[in-house]
């Protein structure tokens, strides 16, 4: 039930935004991702990549306000990471036994808490501007894993005529090619423990990996599920057809 509300506010997100696609000259990059297809799936350590270069790179800005700390199991953390990952926060708590709301290390259950306290303070600290929370980013856009790939690594100098006011960036991946949000990613900009590659692509892609984990935990689960109940519906369609030819073979000798 808890990822229910979540999916519903994503799919009208998806509606709104796939309307909202038309409204400029918009270029996206098409990759084959693993997790396309019936048969797709997630790459663990991608998403363990990725996961590290939302913490350092969008974590002071985005939120992820559908996930908890628990959740990290699933990209194959075990349990003492998880709760040194989730140590590393600050979470209000309380009332106490006098009343008052109180700061506390975050433990297991707790969500990842924003950066910002309600979005008026995320707006006076972006310029106006409010970073989404990226929990559903990739459900929340027309061709959510493509465009968010394509947003974070098409930052490009405007052509000549085309102004630019203060506080915007061209971006030839979204609407309209201007975008309030400065470029993200560099190349170099994380030390993956792993030594994977660390240019703007390929950052990029990892965080696409966990962001589309985020937005759909179970979609593995989902796929091997959809994928048994194919089977079991073409299992059946043939024994129904068997049974038919079977229980019709003297009537149509009559």
């Amino acid at each position: 039930m808890k990822w229910q509300i979540p999916f519903i506010v994503s799919w009208i997100l998806t509606v709104s935004h796939a309307l909202a696609a038309g409204s400029g000259d918009v270029v996206l990059k098409h990759k084959d991702w693993s997790f396309n297809g019936p048969f797709g799936t997630l790459d663990k350590a991608a998403m363990q990549r990725g996961f590290q270069a939302y913490r350092e790179i969008c974590a002071s800005c985005h939120s992820l306000d559908y996930i908890a700390f628990r959740n990290l199991a699933d990209l194959g953390y075990n349990e003492a990471e998880i709760k040194a990952f989730a140590a590393e926060y600050e979470v209000q708590d309380g009332p106490n036994d006098e009343g008052e709301m109180f700061m506390r290390p975050g433990i297991a259950a707790d969500r990842f808490p924003a950066p910002y306290p309600n979005e008026a303070a995320a707006r006076a600290g972006n310029g106006g501007a409010y970073p989404p929370d990226l929990s559903l980013i990739t459900k929340a856009r027309a061709n959510g894993p493509d465009y968010l790939y394509s947003l974070l690594t098409s930052y490009k100098d405007a052509p000549k005529g085309k102004n630019v006011p203060d506080g915007m960036y061209y971006n030839v991946a979204y609407p309209g090619n201007l975008i309030a949000m400065p470029q993200p990613i560099y190349g170099e900009d994380v030390t993956y423990t792993d030594g994977a590659p660390t240019d703007v692509s390929s950052i990029a892609s990892d965080l696409v990996y966990f962001l589309t984990w985020t937005a759909e935990p179970s979609i593995e689960k989902r796929k091997r599920t959809g994928v048994k109940v194919m089977i079991f519906l073409l299992i059946m369609v043939g024994m129904s057809y068997g049974a038919m030819k079977f229980i019709w073979a003297d009537v149509k000798k009559a």
